[in-house]
C-alpha cells in the first residue's frame, strides 16, 4: 500500500474514531426527567401545595416522580434543589432542599419526597419544610419551578441535616462535579 493510501486510511479510522466517540459521550450526558412532565411543561395541580391557611396552595402537595441518569464519574451522592424564581415578588421561594441522596438512587418515586426518606437528607426551604413543598402560586401568571440535581463527590451523610439552600451551597464548593436540571411551570386562575 502506498504511504498516501495508508495515511487516508489512517486519518479516515481517526475521524471514524472521533465521530464514535462523541456520539457515545452525547448518548452519555447526565440528564434529570420526570415521567409526569416534559421540562418546561404545566406541573399537574396534585403537585401543588397543600396549605389550608394559604389560598394559593390550591393541590395535594405530592411530588412529581423525577429520575436521572448518566452521573459523571467519581459520583458519591446528589443534592436536589426547587426553586421558584418568580416567587416573592422576584425574591424567590426555595420550595425543596435535599441532598445527601446516595450515588446508587436514581430516581424518587411520586409522593416519595413529601414525607422523611431515608434516601435523602432533608434541608430548609423557604418556609423552613425540609421535605418537597409545591407551588403556591397566586393566581394569574405563570411560574418557573426549577429542579436542580447536582452530583457530588461527598459521601452520602457527610453534611448535617436541616441546611438552607445557601449553606448546602458554601459546602457544595469544591465538592459539585455535573448539575441537570428541569423546568415545571405552574398557576392557576
Amino acid at each position: 500500500m502506498k504511504p498516501m493510501t495508508r495515511s487516508l486510511l489512517g486519518a479516515g479510522f481517526g475521524l471514524s474514531l472521533a465521530a464514535a466517540w462523541a456520539t457515545a459521550r452525547a448518548a452519555e450526558v447526565f440528564t434529570l426527567s420526570s415521567s409526569s412532565f416534559e421540562d418546561n411543561a404545566p406541573l399537574a395541580r396534585k403537585y401543588a401545595g397543600n396549605d389550608s391557611s394559604n389560598p394559593n396552595c390550591v393541590g395535594e402537595n405530592i411530588s412529581p416522580p423525577l429520575e436521572w441518569k448518566n452521573p459523571p464519574a467519581g459520583t458519591k451522592s446528589f443534592a436536589l434543589l426547587l426553586i421558584d424564581p418568580e416567587g416573592r415578588a422576584g425574591l424567590g421561594v426555595v420550595h425543596w432542599v435535599a441532598y445527601g441522596i446516595p450515588a446508587s438512587v436514581s430516581e424518587l418515586k411520586e409522593g416519595e419526597a413529601s414525607r422523611p426518606s431515608d434516601k435523602f437528607v432533608g434541608g430548609k426551604g423557604t418556609r423552613n419544610h425540609e421535605v418537597y413543598s409545591g407551588p403556591c402560586t397566586p393566581p394569574g401568571n405563570w411560574h418557573h419551578y426549577t429542579f436542580t440535581l447536582i452530583a457530588t463527590d461527598l459521601e452520602p451523610h457527610a453534611l448535617p441535616p436541616g441546611l438552607t439552600r445557601e449553606e448546602l451551597l458554601a459546602a457544595l464548593a469544591g465538592h459539585a462535579k455535573e448539575a441537570t436540571g428541569l423546568i415545571g411551570r405552574f398557576r392557576h386562575p
